[in-house]
């Protein structure tokens, strides 16, 4: 490091699938790549804590981009789908099972196996157990890790980046204002050693994931709290899309965190089936495919059940398989239920609810480009418009590995047009004095989480966007005031991302009138 700054070819935010597979291809073409996370573990990420699957396509690509629309409630952008038909098969192989080497299950043959999730015309979904991401997670980071194979790849954990460099908002002559926008890199604050540095870069990913964890009950990592978003926003690209947020039907009910356990789609698409407090099997009032609806659609009908029952909960039945299999098909969900008093061999899981995927996000093209120069999006923070209003189950991590790999290609091509930028020519940080009470910040992100569930969540209206805005209204203003001249810390770092946030998804929900997808108005 050198006065404060690290300079690179290419800064990646964010350490999902998405990433790594951008980093891991510029780091074969022999760039220098810098991978930060807010994490102390690079594992932690959305990626890591997906269960269910990843598509593999073979010849069936006209099948899967019906299947697409047709679960995006006719809304999805059909070239993005159809770039994910056409070209995810050859990198997925490449990718994960020649280079990563990543185990999914396969027959004593040694043939791979698939399964079914809804909305899924044929079962296409490679699995490893029920913890897939976590499978394709480590068999990623274990082949980047390799500095033999890799040397000009640096890894900073426990990173959290604070803002896009642009000289148009951080140049140090007024003259960079009239050059052309661009992205040159981030302010990244170390959290061990509590300084901000300069990184400075030709080209930088965004790969930070959802925005989950701005509600009360998500299934996503706790550092999903839409800081990417809130980045690209302040920087100048547009964001598209983020009235759109998918909430998964069934999370374990138990528990106090706010991060609920997920009981993968896949065990409805093995054959659980959902009943009510009174023991009815009630999808069938919903919707002709049952258990295996669209998302939205199981995740309403949940929610009508229990306002119909006056219960906190539904249950998902897999007790009719047997004990053996359902004990290998699905050892992680059987341990933590296990764990918590429910052994599901014997019991229906009590299941509800919770926000689980971000649709929408910084707009993009099918090579991950943003409207700034030198920025790319890809993964859960980008949107190409590949899910359109709501997404297809098991679609993610192949987006995310799909766009990833295409993004890095483009820039392996480009980035000899782009020029370095002198780390002299960006201001430093200015850094706050204030304390920054743990305490508060972690009641105004109370405040938060339970605004966006209790008015901006499965269900909207006129009343409760109206009762969102005052309020989040009165905390942007208070938070902003409080973070321009307060010590920083990694959460206070994540409030104001995750307001901002929630002030984008408020307004999106307001302007959209039409109920669509897994966006849903009483009015």
């Amino acid at each position: 490091m050198k006065n404060g700054y690290l300079h690179f070819d290419v800064l990646v935010i964010g350490t999902g699938v998405s990433g790594l597979t951008s980093a891991i291809k510029l780091a074969e073409k022999n760039l220098r790549v810098c991978v930060v996370t807010r994490a102390k573990d690079p594992k932690e990420s959305n990626t890591y804590w997906a269960q269910g699957g990843i598509i593999y396509l073979d010849n069936e690509k006209e099948e899967i981009v019906e299947d697409i629309f047709k679960a995006s409630s006719n809304t999805s952008y059909l070239p993005a789908a159809k770039t994910l038909a056409n070209k995810s098969g050859a990198i997925l192989q490449e990718m994960l099972i020649e280079k990563a080497k990543t185990q999914f299950e396969r027959s004593l043959e040694g043939e791979l196996m698939f399964t079914k999730e809804a909305a899924h015309s044929r079962p296409r979904i490679l699995y490893k157990g029920d913890f897939t991401g976590k499978e394709i997670e480590i068999s990623l980071l274990n082949y980047l890790n390799d500095k033999k194979r890799f040397p000009e790849v640096t890894i900073l954990t426990s990173h959290t980046a604070i803002d896009l460099l642009t000289p148009l908002h951080h140049g140090t002559l007024l003259q960079q204002r009239y050059e052309e926008t661009r992205v040159v890199g981030a302010y990244v604050f170390d959290q061990e050693i509590k300084k901000v540095i300069k990184i400075l870069s030709k080209i930088t990913i965004l790969a930070t994931g959802g925005i989950g964890a701005i509600y009360l009950h998500h299934t996503n990592s706790e550092g999903a709290r839409g800081d990417g978003h809130a980045m690209a926003k302040r920087a100048g690209a547009i964001l598209i899309d983020m009235e759109f947020i998918q909430f998964h039907p069934t999370t374990f009910f138990q528990g106090s965190s706010h991060r609920r356990f997920l009981i993968s789609e896949a065990v409805r698409g093995e054959g659980g089936i959902l009943s009510n407090a009174a023991g009815e099997r009630f999808m069938g009032r919903y919707h002709a495919d049952l258990e295996l609806a669209p998302r939205d659609v199981v995740a309403r009908a949940i929610v009508a059940e229990m306002i119909l029952t006056k219960q906190d909960c539904v249950y998902l039945d897999i007790t009719h398989k047997g004990a053996d299999w359902v004990q290998e098909r699905f050892p992680t969900i059987f341990k933590h239920c296990l764990e918590n008093g429910i052994d599901i061999t014997k019991e229906k899981i009590p299941v509800v609810p919770a926000a689980h995927y971000t649709c929408g996000g910084v707009k993009t093209d099918l090579v991950g480009q943003t409207n700034l120069k030198g920025l790319y999006a890809v993964g859960e923070v980008a949107c190409t418009g590949l899910h359109g209003a709501n997404r297809l189950a098991s679609t993610s991590l192949l987006e995310g590995l799909t766009f990833g790999h295409l993004a890095a290609e483009d820039i392996a091509q480009k980035i000899k047009n782009f020029d370095e930028v002198k780390y002299e020519s960006i201001k430093d940080w200015e850094q706050g004095a204030w304390p920054s009470e743990p305490a508060l910040i972690e009641q105004d992100h109370l405040a938060l989480k339970h605004t966006m569930w209790n008015y901006v969540g499965l269900t909207r209206n006129s009343q409760r966007l109206a009762r969102a805005e005052a309020m989040l209204r009165e905390l942007g203003i208070e938070i902003q005031k409080f973070y321009k001249n307060a010590e920083l810390r990694d959460e206070l770092i994540g409030l104001r991302n995750a307001v901002e946030v929630g002030q984008m998804v408020l307004a999106a929900s307001r302007r959209n009138q039409k109920s669509i997808g897994c966006f849903f108005r009483q009015d």
